[in-house]
């Protein structure tokens, strides 16, 4: 692109990638920074040699049961950033709140999102904006809001464990993987056309372990990659107490660590947590505006799972069901 046609693009389209990496791009790395599990996960098992219908039972019957979470003593980081203390809060259907901070500078981070509206505003952002868009806007085909966001924020719900097999959509699985693991493909339709998840997960508990999102061109959007699972001990109900998630188009690695999450206990404060906030200075922009661009997307990222990479198929390798 010349000079000038560098000039012409908006600066929103930056947006799109604090969006998908909540904080300015890193390089991707397959470290890991996650403390080791305490004690070796026991739970409910799969049967063997599970069937489509059962495994959806299984994993539904976990995530469905979960109608809110609290994380109060989560820690964001990734390569090239700071640890941030972070309080994330959850509650169906689509309401979800992080808010990052350090002792040093206060606030760096809020990501939420109500019944609405979603937003998200970092505080070292250039130039200083509070992102909106309302879902409305949102899921029309065509939507500014949509090529400025590509990755559906709702994902990240799913991202953080809580995951649901929809049998009403195309579902092939599951193909049996190395290490005792399961795999299951389901394509979803959106306005841009379908986009295929990929499931992995272990073959005896039934744990998701990692979570693949492939564009309708074939190319890797995001992945999630969960660690440490444990069972809450008031509902008896799963999830990870880390999770690392890969953005290839951002060209970042994020971790989530949320330690030890209280499931299905009332949201403190729900006025001030679910209302999307204002910050001085910082001007509402919303995605929805038409002039949005979104940025370039970059070829399909190796995805790294515990230390090796797994073997997602590349673009041209996606199914058709």
């Amino acid at each position: 692109m010349d000079a000038e046609g560098r000039r012409g693009r908006r600066r929103p389209a930056r947006a799109t990638v604090l969006w998908l990496g909540l904080l300015p791009a890193a390089a991707l790395c397959g470290c890991r920074m996650f403390p080791p599990a305490e004690t070796a996960y026991v739970g409910p098992q799969l049967p063997p040699a599970p069937t489509l219908e059962q495994i959806a039972a299984f994993v539904n019957g976990n995530s469905t049961r979960i109608q809110t979470f609290i994380a109060d003593e989560a820690v964001i980081s990734g390569p090239g950033i700071p640890s941030l203390r972070t309080q994330i809060a959850f509650e169906r259907p689509r309401r979800l709140r992080m808010r990052g901070e350090t002792g040093l500078s206060g606030m760096e981070l809020d990501v939420g999102s109500n019944d609405e509206v979603f937003w998200f505003w970092v505080k070292r952002n250039q130039p200083p904006a509070l992102y909106y868009a309302r879902w409305a806007d949102y899921d029309l085909p065509g939507s500014a809001a949509r090529q400025a966001v590509p990755l559906d924020p709702r994902w990240l719900t799913e991202a953080f464990g809580i995951v649901e097999i929809d049998l009403g959509s195309p579902t092939e699985g599951p193909v049996p993987l190395a290490g005792n693991r399961l795999e299951v493909r389901t394509r979803r339709q959106t306005p841009e056309g379908p986009m295929v998840k990929v499931i992995v997960l272990d073959a005896q508990y039934g744990l998701v372990l990692a979570q693949h999102l492939y564009d309708p061109q074939g190319r890797l959007l995001a992945s999630a990659v969960s660690y440490d699972h444990r069972r809450d001990p008031v509902s008896g109900l799963v999830m990870p107490r880390a999770v690392e998630l890969q953005v290839p188009r951002a060209d970042m690695t994020l971790r989530v660590h949320l330690g030890n999450t209280r499931i299905n206990q009332p949201i403190p404060d729900p006025a001030a947590t679910w209302n999307m906030p204002s910050y001085a200075g910082y001007p509402l922009v919303n995605l929805a505006d038409p002039t949005m661009r979104a940025i370039p997307v970059p070829q399909t990222q190796p995805v790294v799972y515990a230390g090796q990479a797994i073997v997602c198929p590349p673009p041209v390798a996606v199914p058709a069901y």
